[in-house]
């Protein structure tokens, strides 16, 4: 029942996105996401994984490229610096305000779910959700202070690693004995909770 909530909500919000890009109203997406940044305090990084048009056409593709056997490239390791998702945000920035500024429609938010699809079709999710999203950087830092968080009981975990293997932002760190998700990191996508046959993943109250 959850899954297919979670898939009407993510078609419905991008069916929102089309429909304001065919309207020419594409920036008033902006104002969604400035609530999504303060619902991300309490939420973790929700509008990545249900409300984000780019990671909803992403999962689309990666549930066609697993059907069709699709063998992926590594994600290049320069790309993994820790300042280069900051470089990639600062781009955007740049060239948001710029085009602000000067009054025009540049097509920067439907240019990003171009260049995210395009880079799925041959990268695993992780290379956009973790390192050059500018959305998922700017609620990274929020979402590390998210009251509400995906969790794994260490009592329950098995270490099996199901969990690790399906999460598309590697936001699952393995333990001695147990795992655990960075809430930075994570997109409340479920994905976890659904693999795992110990019960031991919840989306609960964690700030305590």
């Amino acid at each position: 029942m959850k899954k297919t909530l979670q898939i009407l909500v993510q078609i419905a919000f991008l069916a929102l996105f089309t429909l304001l890009f065919i309207n020419g109203k594409i920036q008033l997406w902006m104002a969604l996401f400035l609530i999504s940044i303060v619902a991300s305090f309490w939420l973790g990084r929700i509008y990545c994984g249900w409300i984000c048009p780019i990671n909803t056409v992403m999962r689309g593709i990666t549930w066609a490229k697993r059907k069709l056997d699709f063998k992926e490239f590594k994600i290049p390791l320069f790309i993994t610096k820790p300042w280069m998702r900051y470089l990639i945000l600062g781009l955007f920035a740049a060239v948001f305000i710029f085009a602000m500024a000067g009054g025009r429609k540049l097509p920067v938010l439907p240019a990003l779910l171009v260049i995210g699809s395009v880079l799925t079709l041959f990268f695993p999710e992780e290379l956009w959700h973790r390192y050059l999203c500018p959305y998922g950087t700017v609620l990274h830092l929020p979402a590390g202070k998210a009251k509400l968080s995906m969790h794994i009981d260490p009592e329950k975990c098995i270490n099996c690693g199901l969990c690790a293997r399906v999460c598309p932002d590697a936001a699952i760190e393995k333990k001695d004995t147990y795992h655990e998700i960075s809430k930075s990191d994570c997109l409340v996508c479920l994905e976890c909770s659904r693999v795992c046959k110990q019960g031991a993943i919840s989306y609960q109250n964690t700030a305590c």
